[in-house]
């Protein structure tokens, strides 16, 4: 069932780019995302793997945030306390910069091993030190070893055959029934009825509401034990257990009626959105200062993107100081730190995550300036 097109959009939109001119000449594709009435899976049908490129000039974290380390520093301990994860190993698949593995394994005196093809040094001291190894390639079944958890946040929306993947990980795990898995995925339900428009991008072939998540796991034989909405519903969260054989039970046609009724507002309710924000976007343009937009993700990336908003947002702000001095994919911005604004003096800050609000309004009136901070 087709859902929205999205054309010419940046494959990747954290990939960093040291010119203006790299920047605007980064490769481009198509979104055409689409809905399976038997599932609640939502996808990317024109999704081609072979455009995507993760190396060490990706950069996501998100952990430059005050905001976002109070939740991942919860969640830490929300996992040592129920998995009982102390002097115990830990597995993250898709790691990034490892900063999510270490509070593990600091905050539960745990040993670590992290996977992931655009690992790089921190540079800034890892807090769980030598009990934390980094292998800089990507999971699959030749790195299997026991383990107590397999943590893997953020990485099953952007591989095309996630069954396949989830197949991988659980014959990894073996005939080992205690090893626990946690699964952080975007929530596709938060998109749909909030309109979190600007987390649909290319590296996204998969968006995952709670029956369809379960049913993946439950299909490549995990028994699920719960699956929530975390970091005020942005996040789909599940934890599971090796099954002692797979079950291929769809979900119940009832328990996807409100994300297919979703579906179908949404193409309506999408172009509303952009039409709303192409208005303000002009009325923000109008004024005697400068608009400066702040978070240079996937969000901000999309965000600039649509609009094509050069001349309305000439200043890109991010937390994270290795993106400082790069510039924006497709659109060209270069992205400056917070203290910069100050030789803007913008008049409206765009936020492009409401959770970082509040955490943004105090950094403007740090800086001294008199800035509406306006949230998307």
């Amino acid at each position: 069932m087709p859902v929205v097109d999205i054309a010419d959009v940046p494959i990747h939109c954290n990939l960093l780019y040291p010119t203006e001119t790299a920047a605007r000449e980064a490769p481009r594709g198509d979104i055409r995302l689409s809905y399976c009435r038997a599932c609640g899976h939502v996808f990317n049908r024109s999704f081609d793997p072979g455009l995507t490129a993760y190396g060490h000039d990706y950069e996501a974290s998100l952990h430059a945030s005050p905001r976002f380390r109070r939740y991942a520093e919860a969640l830490a301990a929300r996992l040592i306390e129920r998995h009982g994860l102390t002097g115990k190993k830990v597995i993250e698949i898709g790691c990034g910069r490892g900063e999510f593995l270490e509070l593990l394994c600091a905050m539960g005196d745990n040993s670590g091993i992290g996977f992931d093809k655009s690992y790089t040094p921190a540079g800034d001291g890892a807090c769980a030190g030598s009990r934390v190894t980094f292998v800089p390639e990507f999971f699959d079944q030749e790195h299997a070893q026991r383990a107590d958890l397999v943590c893997c946040r953020h990485v099953l929306e952007h591989i095309e055959r996630p069954r396949q993947f989830l197949d991988t990980v659980r014959m990894a795990i073996g005939d080992e029934r205690r090893t626990a898995v946690y699964f952080e995925v975007p929530n596709a339900l938060y998109t749909l009825e909030n309109m979190g428009i600007w987390d649909l991008i290319y590296e996204h072939c998969s968006y995952f509401c709670a029956p369809s998540l379960a049913n993946l796991f439950t299909l490549s034989g995990f028994d699920v034990i719960e699956t929530w909405t975390g970091f005020e519903d942005q996040f789909l969260c599940l934890e599971a257990l090796p099954a002692a054989s797979p079950v291929s039970d769809p979900p119940a046609a009832e328990t996807l009626a409100d994300t297919e009724a979703l579906v179908q507002a949404f193409p309506g309710r999408y172009r509303q959105t952009i039409d709303r924000w192409r208005s303000r976007l002009t009325e923000l343009a109008g004024r005697d200062r400068p608009v400066a937009l702040w978070g240079a993700g996937s969000k901000g990336v999309t965000f600039l993107n649509v609009f094509k908003a050069t001349h309305e947002i000439p200043y890109v702000v991010d937390l994270n100081p290795r993106k400082h001095g790069k510039h924006v994919p497709g659109v060209g911005q270069p992205i400056m730190a917070p203290e910069e604004l100050r030789k803007c003096d913008p008049s409206a800050v765009i936020v492009m995550n409401p959770n970082y609000r509040i955490e943004v309004q105090e950094q403007v009136e740090t800086l001294g300036l008199s800035a509406e901070v306006i949230s998307v």
